[in-house]
């Protein structure tokens, strides 16, 4: 299986005291980066969660958000005694240093923070509800992941495919090129020295540029090269796994073969086919980068 960097899941529980949401998100990235972002409570589980992760991104930049939305209105909310006994002591001072200050009602006594207690779940019940919640987003997560990565894969192939299309292309040209260059030889040396009768000096000669000309325009070894790094790309990527950074380092040897090609062709279509393999290798690059 491919996988991309590139994810997206968020998975929510509803708790007796309110609504828990857990929401995961990764980019492509050179390494590993993790970043947790929820409330100060839940700060004690961050190590957990962040081990969790890890099992499933080798590489990537993730993002998880944990919101916690508490219930308005329910059923358990009890009034905190200490604190209702604090607010009176604090009202009575207030009005005996100032007398004519307003006092607390009951709207700004329910309004304080603290006196009304809902039903909260024990560390280890918070602690077992968000794992069972972040396996549940790291499957789907996982799943956008593997979606994403057969486009990518089938994206790949694709161009591999035109690269070996355009190199086969290019194999009877060289041989061509040669040919109608000796006959170019030919007829200039022969009437260049049309007047000198020692025609083994001629053949010689002619045999000599012809040589020196296909030794410069050789691009078997080029050739020979590029296709045995298409076939190590169609075995990476029917192999699976963290195949990123083996391509990436693939895509900087097809480049190079094609700038060779390029640099030695002598041909109008051999240069056009090394300029379309560098636009599919850069393609091919660009897409690498979303890869695991």
């Amino acid at each position: 299986m491919i996988l991309s960097m590139t994810g997206y899941a968020t998975a929510s529980v509803e708790l007796d005291s309110g609504s828990l949401t857990l929401e995961l998100r990764a980019v492509n990235h050179r390494y590993l980066d993790i970043q947790l972002r929820m409330p100060d409570e839940m700060r004690g589980f961050e190590s957990v969660l962040r081990e969790a992760i890890t099992v499933h991104l080798q590489r990537g930049k993730a993002e998880c958000r944990i919101n916690y939305a508490a219930r308005a209105a329910q059923s358990g909310v009890t009034l905190n005694p200490d604190l209702l006994r604090q607010l009176a002591a604090w009202n009575r001072e207030v009005q005996a240093a100032l007398p004519g200050a307003r006092g607390l009602n009951v709207a700004d006594v329910l309004r304080w923070n603290g006196v009304l207690e809902t039903p909260s779940a024990s560390a280890d019940e918070l602690r077992a509800t968000l794992l069972d919640l972040m396996q549940t987003v790291l499957q789907e997560f996982s799943a956008s992941r593997a979606r994403e990565g057969a486009k990518l894969k089938d994206f790949l192939l694709q161009r591999v495919d035109k690269i070996e299309a355009l190199r086969a292309g290019v194999m009877p040209h060289v041989p061509a090129a040669i040919a109608a260059y000796e006959q170019k030889l030919i007829t200039r040396f022969r009437d260049a020295m049309q007047n000198v009768p020692a025609q083994d000096m001629l053949d010689e000669r002619i045999r000599q540029e012809i040589a020196l000309f296909a030794s410069k325009i050789d691009v078997d070894e080029e050739l020979s090269r590029l296709a045995s790094h298409l076939t190590e790309m169609r075995r990476i990527l029917t192999q699976g796994g963290a195949v990123g950074k083996r391509l990436d380092f693939l895509m900087q040897e097809l480049n190079r073969e094609a700038n060779t090609l390029g640099s030695k062709s002598v041909d109008a279509e051999v240069s056009r086919s090394a300029m379309e393999m560098k636009i599919l290798i850069e393609q091919m690059r660009e897409q690498i980068q979303n890869l695991e």
